[in-house]
């Protein structure tokens, strides 16, 4: 499986953007599909997660600004980030994982800078 993370960019603090993740099969079939991101200088860290049946989990962090969602017609995952602040400049990552099978896309870099 291949994942594919757009949508990135450059946005001032308090202002939102949408990454997408976009498959090139089935995402019905996942256990849970993930957001990461890497800062520099930093370790990469979870976001956000998606489950099978629809539950979704948040870092403290991002809890009440970011939204996981997923479209099984499209084969996307979105994570829609808003009230952004500097601190969520990073390289996001998504990751989709199959029983003991993860997959990862390439990440897509988001500056949130005054």
């Amino acid at each position: 499986v291949q994942l594919q993370a757009s949508g990135g960019g450059f946005v001032h603090p308090g202002e939102s953007l949408r990454l997408t993740c976009a498959v090139s099969g089935s995402i019905r079939t996942f256990t849970d599909m993930s957001w990461y991101r890497q800062a520099p200088g930093k370790e990469r860290e979870w976001v956000a997660r998606i489950y099978g049946g629809g539950t979704t989990n948040y870092a403290d962090s991002v809890k009440g600004r970011f939204t996981i969602s997923r479209d099984y017609s499209k084969r996307t995952v979105y994570l829609q980030m808003n009230s952004l602040k500097p601190e969520d400049t990073a390289v996001y990552y998504c990751k989709a994982v199959r029983g003991s099978i993860s997959s990862w896309g390439q990440g897509t870099q988001v500056t949130v800078s005054s």
